[in-house]
């Protein structure tokens, strides 16, 4: 007994087939036939050969119900001979053939193959049904579903049943568009270019999420409406799931609807990259770059700045195409996008949406979220809220703080989505902050022991900023730390991240002495267009991107190379970077923290005077470029620490170690003596608090697990840390 090859049939007809297999016993048969699996195709709505038989009802004006009272009878009288063919079905079990099912399947490879696709699929095996040879060719003829007939829209669907090409005029026409928001302006341009008689296809360039897609669906919709000049006929898009089953019949068949028309390709640069980065075969790109040379079919297609610098490499591009750049939507026009959303969003989650929460998303979009553009990202942050409070009603995440169970988006709702897409804490978005800051001094010296002029510095310049008196365009601060190791610089830093953006992973910090060759700036920023690492972007650009209010720490700048600060220059004074990709990266929420060893022996001092606060600046003067010191807002000295501040630093790192031993169910107990005795063991005073880590280390954590090990097993643990002449002692005390 022979078995079919799994290859021939693609997974739609595979599964169709599978699913006629399970019938075959209410139909009393013991082979599968062409009439049973005609009858399937009728009862699948989503499979391509329905879809093909509803078109041709259409075209041939007959009933499917007729035809499906045909076919059922033919299917239940209709047994077959054995083909002694088996094929197997997806849960692995072999079901036998009739001869004509094989006829078939043989056929539709046949025409799958004339057509340059490697599988059957459902509308190749209605082609194959309406053939003479086989017994389903009358029932199909008399309706005049031809094997001409199917072929010809084949061209329509993909083997998976998927529209290979969408046109998007002729949907406008048949009432089946969505409204959208027209940006009239850019419309003009884009239907100018279109009216040159040579070169007329057009590259829109763009961010993501900037509405390059919307602005050739409004022109779809004029081109319907016929209010331009233009005489095209169409605006046709391939299917992106028919690129990847089949790019050259995807290319093919787009081409063909769009002739006298345009054709819109998105993320055209595919279609012209080199071998090593090409994505389709060759045949597949040689098929635009001919539509662009003839001029019949005009191409739109999209591309980011970053790809539209390569593709302009290209000499077809630049000899046949126009450049129209599409900005990110303005706040007020991302508004009314959003209201022409309400009613999909409200029929969509079923709940009723305040127009208020609308314009509160488009304004928290533009401040908060900066992956992706304008009106995309509030588009995306008004379908977050919604899905979150109907979630929230669903009961599948109730006692959610901020979220009313009132089947209602507000303003609250979308603050709470904003925080989970952005991370940033909600009180932090609607938390009047005018008090919170005024006890910014306090809140920082619980962390930052000793170094009261550099906490008083770094809050006069933060609350500054916070009150508006600053260029909203710079970031929030720029500070250069000065002081030897261990005093502190970095742990401002984090108490910074924490107390103004609610924790301390809002901090990025930059090692300097990984940036020491000029090509090392490419890690930063990301590589330039055609560049190894190019498509991975900037460890830099794209955190801050990502997480738009957080601390930027630039360590042991004096060791950078000069090109790295130059960008740290462009920085502070301008706020903004473009990356490597050409996306922009704005610092206007960011807090930029530059630390430095210069003259770090001149503060080797409790105090520093302005003796010393002269030798260190006439230092760092000798350094850095007057323009660079000149983008500062603060040039911040820490002093070395005394013996009473270490005292106060190992108490407060004693707290955390009870405290995280308190959560291991074990009750810690450090005595006087024993603080005492820990601190005695610092004789590195010019290291700072740094050696403390490594004390506690040392003497606390390594021979206390030994200790604990050496003990009986409790579910709960009391351990006294003691001390005398001999050292540490280790007490059990429960």
């Amino acid at each position: 007994m022979n078995v079919l090859n799994p290859n021939i049939p693609s997974t739609e007809l595979s599964r169709l087939m599978t699913t006629a297999a399970g019938r075959m016993r209410d139909y009393s048969l013991k082979l599968l036939t062409p009439q049973l699996l005609l009858r399937v195709f009728l009862d699948d709505k989503e499979s391509a050969a329905f879809k093909l038989l509803q078109q041709l009802a259409q075209q041939r004006g007959f009933n499917l119900k007729e035809l499906e009272g045909r076919v059922e009878m033919m299917a239940r009288h209709a047994s077959g001979r054995d083909a002694q063919f088996m094929f197997t079905d997806d849960f692995g079990k072999d079901i036998p053939l009739a001869e004509e099912m094989l006829i078939v399947l043989d056929e539709a490879l046949s025409i799958a193959q004339a057509r340059e696709e490697l599988r059957a699929g459902s509308g190749h095996a209605l082609a194959a049904m309406s053939q003479q040879n086989v017994t389903t060719y009358a029932a199909l003829n008399r309706l005049g579903i031809t094997p001409a007939a199917v072929i010809a829209l084949l061209g329509e669907v993909t083997s998976e049943g998927i529209a290979i090409i969408h046109d998007w005029v002729q949907e406008a026409r048949d009432g089946r568009a969505q409204p959208v928001f027209q940006r009239e302006k850019l419309l003009q341009e884009l239907v100018g270019l279109l009216a040159l008689v040579n070169g007329r296809n057009v590259i829109l360039v763009g961010s993501e999420g900037a509405g390059r897609r919307t602005l050739a669906y409004s022109l779809a919709q004029l081109l319907a409406e016929g209010k331009t000049p233009l005489n095209l006929r169409s605006l046709v898009q391939m299917n992106e799931a028919a690129l990847l089953d089949n790019p050259l019949a995807a290319i093919r068949a787009g081409l063909r609807r769009a002739s006298g028309g345009i054709l819109f390709v998105p993320d055209i640069d595919r279609f012209f990259a080199d071998r090593l980065r090409a994505r389709f075969p060759e045949q597949v790109n040689r098929e635009l770059h001919k539509a662009f040379l003839e001029g019949e079919t005009a191409v739109i297609g999209t591309a980011t700045p970053a790809a539209y610098d390569l593709l302009s490499r290209e000499r077809l591009v630049r000899q046949n195409s126009q450049r129209l750049d599409v900005p990110a939507a303005t706040p007020e026009e991302t508004i009314g996008i959003l209201v022409l959303h309400k009613a999909r969003l409200e029929q969509e989650y079923g709940l009723e949406v305040s127009t208020e929460a609308l314009t509160m998303a488009a304004n928290l979009a533009g401040q908060y979220i900066q992956t992706i553009a304008l009106p995309a990202a509030a588009v995306q942050l008004a379908d977050r809220a919604c899905a979150l409070v109907r979630s929230v009603n669903l009961e599948q995440a109730a006692n959610l703080p901020g979220v009313q169970t009132n089947r209602r988006l507000d303003q609250e709702d979308v603050m709470t989505a904003a925080s989970q897409m952005t991370r940033i804490p909600i009180a932090k978005l609607s938390q009047d902050e005018q008090s919170r800051y005024a006890n910014m001094v306090e809140h920082l010296q619980e962390r930052i022991i000793g170094q009261e002029e550099a906490v008083m510095a770094v809050s006069r310049a933060v609350k500054t900023a916070r009150v508006g008196l600053r260029d909203p365009k710079r970031p929030i601060g720029s500070f250069l730390f000065l002081g030897p190791s261990g005093v502190g610089k970095s742990e401002l830093g984090k108490a910074l991240a924490e107390f103004m953006f609610g924790s301390e992973e809002a901090m990025l910090t930059l090692d300097m002495t990984e940036y020491q060759e000029e090509a090392s700036l490419n890690r930063l920023i990301g590589a330039p267009p055609g560049y190894v690492g190019f498509e991975g972007g900037g460890q830099l650009t794209d955190f801050v991107r990502r997480r738009p209010y957080t601390v930027v720490m630039f360590d042991e700048v004096e060791k950078a190379h000069p090109r790295v600060l130059d960008v740290l220059l462009q920085v502070m004074d301008e706020g903004r970077l473009t990356d490597g990709q050409g996306r922009l990266t704005t610092f206007s929420e960011t807090v930029i923290i530059l630390t430095s060893n210069l003259g770090a022996y001149h503060m080797l001092v409790p105090y520093i005077g302005e003796r010393e606060r002269e030798l260190v600046l006439a230092e760092v003067r000798r350094f850095f470029r007057p323009e660079f010191l000149n983008r500062l807002d603060d040039m911040i000295l820490f002093h070395q620490l005394t013996t009473d501040h270490l005292a106060r630093i190992l108490d407060l790192m004693l707290r955390r170690e009870i405290r995280r031993a308190g959560e291991q169910r074990i009750k810690l107990e450090i005595t006087p003596a024993a603080k005492v005795w820990l601190l005695a063991q610092h004789n590195e005073p010019e290291f700072g608090a740094r050696p403390l880590r490594r004390i506690i280390s040392r003497h606390l954590h390594e021979p206390l697990a030994d200790f604990l090990l050496s003990q009986p097993t409790r579910t709960e643990t009391a351990v006294l840390l003691d001390a005398n002449e001999d050292g540490l002692q280790f007490l059990m005390t429960v």
